[in-house]
C-alpha cells in the first residue's frame, strides 16, 4: 500500500470516530437543541437549575457554530495526535484546509433551519419520506445527515492524503 493510501485510511478512521464521539458524546445538551433555532421557529431551552432562555436565528447560529468549532477541533486533535503516533506526515495546510470542509459542511446540515439543507436535498432526490421516516427503530433525518457527514469526511480525507509526507 502506497503512503497516500495509508494516510487517506488513517486520516478518514480519525475524523469518523473524532466527529462520532463529537456528534454524541461531546456535543451539549444546550447546543444539540438550541443550533436549529430561528426567529421564525424559536427553541425554549431549560436549563437544569430550572431557568430558561429562548432563542431565535442568533442563538441557534451561536449554538451550531459552537458545535461545529468543538467538532472541528476535536477532528484536528484526532489528526494531529493519531497521525503522530501512526508515523505520518501531513501537510499543514491541506490539514486546515480539510478541516474548514469538515466544518463548513457539518455547519450547513446542522443548522437545521426548517427546510433546511439536508430536507430540501432529500426532496429533490425523491427521499423526503426516508427523511421524515421517524418509525420501526429509524429515524431518517438523522440517518441522512450522518451519511452527509461521512460523506464530506471521505473528501476531507482523501485532500489529507493528496501530500501526505510532505511538509
Amino acid at each position: 500500500m502506497n503512503h497516500r493510501s495509508t494516510a487517506f485510511a488513517a486520516a478518514y478512521a480519525l475524523m469518523r470516530v473524532a466527529s462520532d464521539h463529537s456528534d454524541h458524546w461531546g456535543q451539549s445538551d444546550f447546543d444539540a437543541r438550541c443550533k436549529g433555532a430561528t426567529d421564525a421557529a424559536p427553541v425554549t431551552y431549560e436549563h437544569e437549575d430550572g431557568t430558561t432562555v429562548t432563542l431565535g436565528t442568533d442563538g441557534g447560529r451561536r449554538a451550531c457554530l459552537h458545535h461545529v468549532l468543538q467538532v472541528t477541533a476535536t477532528q484536528g486533535l484526532a489528526l494531529m495526535a493519531g497521525t503522530r503516533v501512526l508515523g505520518i506526515r501531513l501537510h499543514p495546510g491541506v490539514v486546515a484546509a480539510a478541516l474548514a470542509v469538515s466544518g463548513l459542511t457539518h455547519y450547513a446540515a446542522d443548522r437545521r433551519v426548517p427546510q433546511g439543507l439536508l430536507q430540501r436535498l432529500a426532496k429533490a432526490t425523491g427521499r423526503e419520506r426516508f427523511y421524515k421516516l421517524s418509525d420501526f427503530g429509524m429515524n431518517g433525518a438523522y440517518c441522512l445527515d450522518q451519511s452527509w457527514h461521512h460523506s464530506w469526511e471521505t473528501l476531507a480525507a482523501l485532500l489529507v492524503s493528496v501530500k501526505a509526507g510532505q511538509r
